[in-house]
């Protein structure tokens, strides 16, 4: 019986994030209500207010539920990496960027970075900061794998240049958001070329 009641509370919960979603997509973060959502999601309002207290709590939900995935599907990869330097950051690379909008518009990337700017403080920025180190903490395993496959070069300290990609591929990123008019395909263009001279570093001589 308590099995039932988590999977309820579990799908209910998603289904309130993916209405979120939508309506935050669709209609802009800043235009929509939490009675617009509830309504989207096919539950009361109290039921909404029991599971997130406002937009910013279901806002960082929707950005857990993206970098969640992302950690998930970026595991294959420090698992099992190409042999070449550059090709392996950049299929762990090209799955953070190309998964980055299916729940998040550019505006609600936006929203988020601000919330956790502004107030870093808050639950919220802690939260925000947390799934940073996650993914900047993959990037550092990738490396430290590639040098145990005997890939990339031992003497070089893996979490210091994870930390430079991750900090890098991040910084890119930010760009791309800022700018509506920027495609995916140019983001990945720019971090491809950037990280293909850091792979020369890595690699073996």
């Amino acid at each position: 019986m308590a099995g039932l009641r988590e999977k309820q509370k579990a799908d209910r919960t998603r289904r309130i994030l993916e209405a979120a979603s939508r309506l935050f997509r669709d209609r802009g973060y800043g235009a929509i209500r939490i009675e617009d959502i509830a309504q989207a999601a096919e539950v009361s309002v109290g039921t909404l207010y029991n599971y997130f207290t406002n937009k910013g709590d279901l806002l960082l939900a929707i950005v857990s539920m993206e970098v969640e995935e992302v950690l998930e599907s970026g595991h294959a990869i420090v698992e099992n990496p190409p042999s070449d330097i550059a090709d392996a950051l950049a299929a762990l690379i090209g799955i953070y960027y190309d998964h980055s909008l299916i729940y998040l518009s550019k505006e609600m990337w936006r929203t988020a970075m601000a919330l956790s700017i502004e107030a870093p403080e808050t639950p919220f920025s802690a939260r925000y900061t947390e799934l940073d180190s996650k993914l900047a903490a993959q990037v550092c395993d990738l490396i430290a794998r590639l040098q145990a496959l005997g890939y990339a070069r031992a003497g070089v300290d893996a979490q210091a240049m994870g930390q430079v990609i991750f900090n890098n591929l991040n910084q890119m990123f930010i760009e791309y958001v800022k700018q509506d008019a920027m495609p995916l395909a140019t983001l990945h263009a720019r971090t491809t070329r950037q990280n293909r001279a850091l792979a020369e570093m890595l690699r073996r001589g």
